[in-house]
């Protein structure tokens, strides 16, 4: 299932998302720039487990593998992030970007600590915006392009229902990779579910208080 949009409209220009954006286009175009370079250079600024540094937490969440991982991120962000900085508020949502990636980070960390493999990526922040905007929107639906057999159908799909499947799926695929020691690459499945319940978490906590107009929960 692709994303293609939501149908809550910011109530604000999202500065923060949008600056958040900016950065990550402008960081990978940065990294194809470096040529030979570019494997060390993930290896000195994502984040490797066997080799844990706290600056990681955040550097490697503004590095991607190639197209596809970027365009990925970038999309969900686009989609679910201006509505929870309305929420927010700009600095606040900042703020709680950065720590729903640092704790994204931290929980892929800790299910394989002997990992000599650089995590990157800011799906692990995007998944504590998705939190939050799962217990922010309820009634929110998404426009989804969804594969049906050798089709493609565009379809509405409740918010709470698309990012509900979406975090039992990294759930179940965190647990087939309990126990791996190999090392090998991969999706960082406990990034996901560390960010999204970082979210949950954060998101009500750094609210604003104020009241929401008719139709917003």
């Amino acid at each position: 299932m692709i994303p293609l949009r939501d149908t809550i409209p910011s109530r604000r220009t999202p500065v923060v998302n949008l600056a958040i954006i900016a950065a990550n286009v402008l960081v990978f175009f940065y990294e194809l720039s470096l040529g030979r370079r570019f494997d060390s250079f993930l290896y000195t600024y994502g984040l490797v487990p066997r080799d844990f540094a706290l600056t990681s937490l955040v550097t490697s969440t503004f590095l991607h593998g190639g197209w596809l991982h970027l365009l990925g991120n970038m999309l969900y962000l686009y989609i679910f992030g201006d509505n929870v900085e309305d929420r927010l508020g700009h600095v606040r949502y900042l703020v709680f970007y950065l720590l729903c990636g640092m704790a994204a980070g931290a929980a892929q960390a800790w299910t394989s600590p002997h990992s000599g493999l650089p995590m990157v990526g800011a799906s692990g922040a995007i998944a504590g915006v998705s939190g939050a905007y799962f217990l922010f929107f309820p009634t929110s639906r998404v426009v989804t392009l969804v594969p049906i057999f050798f089709f493609l159908q565009v379809v509405e799909l409740p918010a709470v229902y698309f990012l509900l499947i979406w975090f039992i799926w990294q759930v179940l695929s965190g647990v087939a990779t309990l126990g791996d020691r190999s090392g090998m690459g991969g999706v960082a499945f406990w990034a996901h579910v560390g960010g999204f319940v970082t979210g949950m978490i954060l998101g009500p906590a750094l609210r604003e208080r104020t009241t929401a107009p008719t139709g917003w929960t």
